[in-house]
């Protein structure tokens, strides 16, 4: 209020000398007395109309508050890729990015092997002794435009002060751990960058908040692996029944509504293994249902993830993602029965070899149209099953005996590896949205 106070003392004062003006010619005490109400009616209009505009927190769109002039003129100058991206960006933003190849890039990893703290010991193939590295120098190649290395001090700066959260299952911790080792290796002082409650990295925990301290902001996971609400009802013969809540979002869901940026998935738990093969285990409302596709289940808990987004998140504010479902390559079985991926050490280069679209990322499709906030896409699933070399297989433990070896973890990624151009997807995004608002 400091600044409507000041233009209010300026005004009031040009206000009384004029008026004391007027005094001479108004000599009756009547119209002194008009003269005084006229001075404090139009000094008091004033002052309603300088507080309603400082006090007005009528929400400005997200880009304007992420994209402003500092982040575009930031000191350190942004990497030559990412300039000839937004010099472009004509042909970036009608280019599909998710249309393309893999190609050999020597400059790559975007950090060292080994050089990371925040990754899963199961993620971390190097430690567990893989020492094979061409999965690591693979970069993404869209067929009509070249997608920018990602630039993490520009990154830094683009979410200077804002809460970006990764929501979902395992596949979006591998995403939310490789923008957590890009970001930090690119900090002024990795020291100042801290799990807010002094977390360490481990499944037993539910949400993470690194705070980013020299930038002012934080890089978030919450494990929510169905998005909706995951229950426990009692059964007939009075013992508790685990069961899948597909009218209800998941119970985090207050604690990152606000934030700046959110980049959901959900997927690869809806498999029969995952759900009780769909036998007594999808709930709505009181009923549950004897037996239930996994398909119709997923639409429904997606339906329920939409209205909650369309209701709750407001688009002035937050921007919506939705990551794609990523490619398996088990071979001879799958996780728990033989499924291996250890003999890999190349993409798939022939297309005829990659598997048909998912059904549910169809279905997804389908959700997203219907919703009246815009949610954007990063649709992974094609140019991750090109990289059947690229999981831990049996790098998921340090030394694992013969017998271990047979359970292959092919449904993951090594990191650094794969999901490190899912976070260079998710910043030219960032980037097309920064240039079409800057052409508005």
């Amino acid at each position: 209020m400091a600044e409507p106070t000041k233009h209010l003392s300026m005004i009031g004062g040009a206000l009384k000398t004029e008026l004391n003006g007027l005094f001479t010619v108004f000599r009756t005490k009547r119209s002194i007395a008009f003269a005084y109400g006229f001075m404090l009616g139009f000094v008091t209009f004033t002052a309603l109309l300088a507080f309603n505009h400082s006090s007005s927190n009528s929400p400005s769109p997200w880009f304007t508050s992420i994209f402003t002039t500092r982040t575009l003129t930031c000191t350190t100058p942004t990497s030559s890729s990412t300039t000839d991206f937004l010099q472009g960006m004509e042909t970036s933003m009608n280019c599909d990015l998710f249309d393309g190849k893999w190609v050999y890039d020597d400059s790559y990893p975007l950090y060292k092997q080994g050089s990371c703290s925040f990754i899963d010991h199961e993620f971390n193939c190097f430690q567990n002794g893989r020492h094979d590295t061409n999965y690591q120098k693979m970069k993404w190649k869209p067929k009509g435009c070249n997608l920018p290395r990602l630039d993490g001090v520009h990154m830094l700066e683009l979410l200077r002060g804002k809460r970006l959260v990764f929501v979902g299952d395992s596949l979006n911790r591998n995403m939310w751990e490789s923008m957590l080792c890009i970001l930090k290796g690119s900090s002024k002082d990795p020291n100042n960058v801290f799990e807010a409650n002094g977390k360490q990295i481990s499944k037993g925990e539910t949400s993470f908040s690194f705070i980013f301290k020299d930038y002012n902001f934080s890089v978030e996971f919450f494990v929510s692996s169905f998005l909706v609400q995951e229950w426990k009802m009692l059964d007939k013969d009075g013992s508790e029944k685990e069961t899948l809540r597909l009218d209800l979002m998941g119970r985090s869901s207050d604690q990152y509504k606000d934030a700046d940026i959110i980049i959901f998935n959900t997927g690869h738990w809806w498999i029969p293994d995952k759900t009780f093969k769909g036998k007594n285990f999808y709930q709505e409302g009181s009923h549950v249902y004897g037996e239930l596709n996994v398909l119709e289940a997923y639409r429904k808990a997606l339906t329920t993830w939409a209205r909650w987004v369309d209701a709750s998140i407001n688009p002035n504010k937050s921007m919506i993602f939705f990551r794609g479902y990523s490619a398996s390559h088990f071979r001879g079985g799958q996780l728990y029965s033989g499924g291996v991926c250890d003999n890999d050490t190349e993409p798939i280069k022939n297309e005829t070899y990659l598997s048909t679209y998912p059904p549910k990322m169809k279905l997804l499709e389908s959700v997203l149209k219907g919703m009246k906030i815009h949610v954007t896409y990063l649709n992974i699933t094609r140019l991750t099953d090109y990289r059947k070399e690229g999981h831990p297989s049996f790098y998921r433990e340090h030394n694992l005996s013969k017998e271990k070896r047979k359970f292959q973890d092919c449904f993951h990624w090594c990191l650094p590896g794969v999901p490190d151009a899912w976070n260079e997807l998710f910043y030219s995004e960032l980037l097309i949205k920064e240039k079409k608002m800057l052409k508005h």
